[in-house]
This record gives C-alpha cells, structure tokens and sequence, in this order.
C-alpha cells in the first residue's frame, strides 16, 4: 500500500503528476487500497468528531434508541443491526460495531430520486458538538473525492473528468463506527468481526482511522489477510465495486475487515470516520474496453446495484 502525496500532484508538474498517476495504478491492481497525505485536513478536525461521536456512544440504549434506522438510514445503527460479509454471500454473526449514519442531502428536485437517496440528515439532540465539525468534514470528504476521482481518471490516461462529470449531484455515505471493547457488545462468536469480509460498494472510500490490535486488514491473492499499514498523517483510500466495474476489474475493489477485540486488549475501543462516495443517481456504468478494461461486465444502473447491496448487509 503505497503513500500518495498529493503535494506534488497539486503543483501541477507533468513528471511528478506522471509519477504518482502510474504508482497509483500499480497499487490499485494489487489491492486496491492507498495511503495518502497532503490531503490537506487538520488533523483536530477529526479529532473534534471523533470526542462528540464517543459522547453519543456512551450514552445508555435508550437515550439512542428515539435514533435508531436500518442500513442505509439517517441515524444510529445499533448493535446486530448490519453484517457485511453478507455482500459477499458468506454467513455470518452481526458485525461487532454501532454507527452513526448520514448520508447525501441536498435535494434534486425529483421527488422520487429523493425521497430515496437526499433524505435529510438526523443529529443526536444529546451531542450538540457532533454536527459542525461533520458537516464541514464531509464538505472537505466531497471535494477530496472529487480530487481523487481526477487522479484515477488520469492513472488510467482518461479525460481528467472521465468519472468527475457523473458527480454533479451525486450520493454519498458518511459512517461513524464505533468499536467499543467485549465489555459493552460482549465475546465475539466464532466467524464474528467487528466488520466481517467484504468490498465497498460505490466508487472511493476514504477512512481516517485508529490503530488497534483489533483494526483494519486487506486481502490480497499474495499475501491473504495482513493487517492494513497505519500512518498517523494519512488517510486511507480503496475503491469500491461501482469503480473495479468501471475499469472492467484492472482494478480490484479493496476486500478488507476489521478485527474483533483482541483477547489481550478487550477493552480495546476504536471510532473509524468513513466516508462512502458514489456518483449521481442511476449513472449507467459500463466496463471501460481493453486495453484498459480487462474483463466486460454488463453495465449496471449505479444505485440499483447500490440499494442491492445495501438491502444485502441488513440484519432483519
């Protein structure tokens, strides 16, 4: 997993922005998954969220029950209520984990496209501190997606706007997951994680995370499961199903999962900020041609596929 400066791809210089766009090609065909710094977010913006979001999570079940949603709501997920590996059609116990939940916001104009996917988002009454300190991070999340997206698109020798002009007004997902310590969700059973296997849905993920015995691990085919490399600088990049489509599989969507506690720190607690971004409503994504694309997938409507999957990770 290489570290990307963004620095020098922001100056502007042909052989530094030549550089970067081939290693980020080479490190999305192997796992899918980057680091990247000069991303240009205080580090006490997170830091601020992160001190609301364990104030929520703290709170007793009841004073989070009035917030309670299902997979894809605006709100608080709770115990039980989501298990990824399900994406990948593997069974499991519930991932070992709460969330809070937003998501897309600003309306289109077409009722039914909104009343879908640009519901207005729920803040926790209890936590007042929780809400600026995220809204202005997702601000900073779209714009760096957007940015992302540019590099990809020149990693590939595409139009820099190649992905860029399908996210006009697009979706996206922003998750605050808790992991707190055995304690508080008890033993994990066996086959259970705090997030079970699996690849993310839409096009970039970016995560600011903590380091924990009980963290982050990607796949590979070389090397199977090892635990993510953590730079206290960096944000964590993978791309997602929608985009590993979208190259027709050069690139492979980032497979990965967290650890439960671990048997010597199980009091081990952990908050990941995620944000999940998409592209707008119903783009038709269609498998890029050789000798880009290496395998041609029938193109699939972005949201359908995306309400599919979510419906997928949802514990009824």
């Amino acid at each position: 997993m290489p570290v990307i400066d963004l620095g020098p791809w922001r100056s502007g210089e042909a052989g530094a922005r030549q550089r970067i766009a081939a290693r980020v090609d080479e490190a999305l065909q192997a796992a899918g998954f980057l680091l990247i710094t000069g991303h240009g977010v205080d580090p006490r913006l997170p830091a601020r969220i992160r001190e609301a979001a364990r104030e929520f999570f703290r709170q007793p079940a009841e004073a989070k029950d009035p917030y309670a949603v299902a997979v894809g709501g605006r709100g608080w997920l709770g115990p039980g209520a989501e298990a990824n590996s399900y994406a990948e059609g593997a069974a499991s116990p519930p991932d070992l984990k709460e969330s809070w939940s937003c998501a897309a916001d600003e309306p289109t104009g077409d009722l039914s496209v909104d009343a879908e996917w640009f519901r207005p988002n729920a803040w926790p009454a209890e936590v007042p501190a929780l809400r600026a300190p995220a809204v202005e991070y997702i601000a900073r999340m779209r714009a760096l997606s957007d940015e992302l997206l540019e590099l990809l698109a020149t990693s590939l020798g595409l139009d820099a706007d190649h992905f860029t002009r399908h996210t006009g007004h697009p979706t996206w997902g922003f998750n605050l997951n808790w992991y707190p310590g055995t304690e508080v969700l008890g033993e994990p059973l066996p086959g259970q994680f705090r997030i079970g296997a699996h690849t993310d849905f839409g096009t970039v993920t970016i995560l600011d995370r903590e380091p924990g015995s009980g963290g982050l691990q990607i796949h590979t085919d070389a090397d199977g499961w090892q635990d993510a490399p953590y730079d206290p600088a960096a944000l964590t990049v993978n791309i997602g199903d929608l985009m590993a489509r979208w190259t027709g599989d050069r690139w492979r969507a980032g497979r990965h999962r967290v650890l439960p506690p671990p048997a010597d720190a199980p009091a081990e607690e952990l908050v990941s900020l995620v944000y999940f971004y998409e592209c707008d409503p119903h783009t038709r994504v269609e498998s890029l041609p050789a000798p880009v694309g290496r395998v041609v997938h029938e193109p699939v409507d972005s949201h359908a596929y995306l309400r599919a999957k979510l419906d997928a990770i949802t514990v009824s």
